[in-house]
């Protein structure tokens, strides 16, 4: 009889467990997701590419399911959007110290008027800054210049087109003088009323106004301020308005006076035709028998008038049109 083994008999061992085989399957759980996404990614492309941006549908023939859509180009500024051209305000100058002030202040009131214009000062003599400074510091710009001078002379004529010219890296235009005009006619009559000129007054036979102006040898000078002391009579109501001079033309302030006084309007007064203080002005002032008119100055129709020179200057395209205003205003 056999005895029984006490041996226990061997088990086989456990197949080996492949550890890479979860790996191959998350990879290829990922690897489809991937897929998925690009293929979403990319049909959602394709649909935004049918879509304009103001959220209209573009036509089918403008668009291929294989096009790859594209950034939208950064719109470019319209011609309106630009930055308009410089305002270059030029002034004869003064060494009256309160001329520069007072043409600073005549400024202030055209920026007010006009926020984001840019808006300089050059002066043809006697003031910094020099105007062909200024046009030195416009290199490459656009600028209009306009006289702040009451009529056609010598500095409109020649002065300001030979300073353009020799700023050829600034692109100019000149506007027209500032007068004959209704709104320096607006100030001339509003500086007669500060200096005590009575609406009473109009239409009398014992009230006249001198027209006190700089003077000038050029014949259109002339013609434009006899034309503004015609405009200034008719807003007086048909009181006498006579215009003279500080130098280069007749008569003087003091033989108009003379004059209106022999044919008995004892009531006068002065209208200081200057747009600021200065040496003629305060010889002006003085031949007055009561408080002459101050300059025009910084008065609200000369920022005005500023302003409208300006915006005529730019829609005159032409160099026709350009030579039509100065010779006409």
């Amino acid at each position: 009889m056999t005895e029984p083994s006490t041996q226990q008999p061997r088990r086989s061992p456990p197949p080996p467990t492949d550890t890479h085989s979860g790996d191959r399957s998350t990879v290829q759980n990922l690897d489809s997701t991937a897929q998925l996404l690009t293929r979403v990614t990319a049909q959602l492309a394709t649909q935004l590419s049918l879509v304009s941006r103001n959220g209209t549908r573009r036509p089918m023939h403008r668009t291929r399911p294989s096009d790859t859509p594209r950034l939208p180009a950064a719109p470019r500024p319209s011609p309106a959007e630009a930055a308009p051209p410089t305002l270059l305000v030029v002034a004869h100058g003064s060494r009256d110290p309160q001329a520069l002030r007072t043409v600073l202040a005549l400024l202030d009131r055209v920026r007010d008027l006009r926020p984001g214009l840019d808006v300089r000062l050059g002066h043809i003599e006697l003031n910094q800054p020099l105007l062909p400074d200024t046009l030195d510091g416009l290199r490459g710009a656009d600028a209009v210049l306009v006289p702040l001078l009451l009529g056609r002379g010598h500095h409109v004529k020649y002065d300001l087109p030979a300073a353009a010219a020799a700023a050829p890296s600034v692109r100019t235009r000149i506007a027209a003088p500032l007068g004959p005009h209704p709104l320096l006619v607006e100030a001339l009559y509003g500086r007669l009323v500060e200096a005590g000129w009575d609406p009473a007054d109009e239409g009398g036979r014992r009230a006249a106004v001198v027209l006190a102006a700089a003077g000038s040898r050029d014949p259109d000078s002339a013609q434009d301020t006899r034309r503004t002391a015609r405009m200034l009579a008719e807003r007086l109501g048909g009181v006498p308005v006579v215009p003279a001079y500080a130098s280069a033309a007749t008569p003087t302030v003091p033989a108009a006076l003379r004059a209106l006084a022999a044919r008995g309007r004892h009531r006068t007064f002065v209208a200081s035709y200057f747009t600021a203080p200065g040496r003629f002005a305060s010889a002006a002032a003085s031949a007055a028998p009561r408080t002459a008119a101050v300059p025009l100055g910084a008065h609200p129709a000369m920022a005005r008038l500023l302003l409208h020179r300006y915006d005529q200057a730019l829609s005159a395209t032409a160099p026709s049109e350009m030579v039509s205003l100065l010779a006409s205003a």
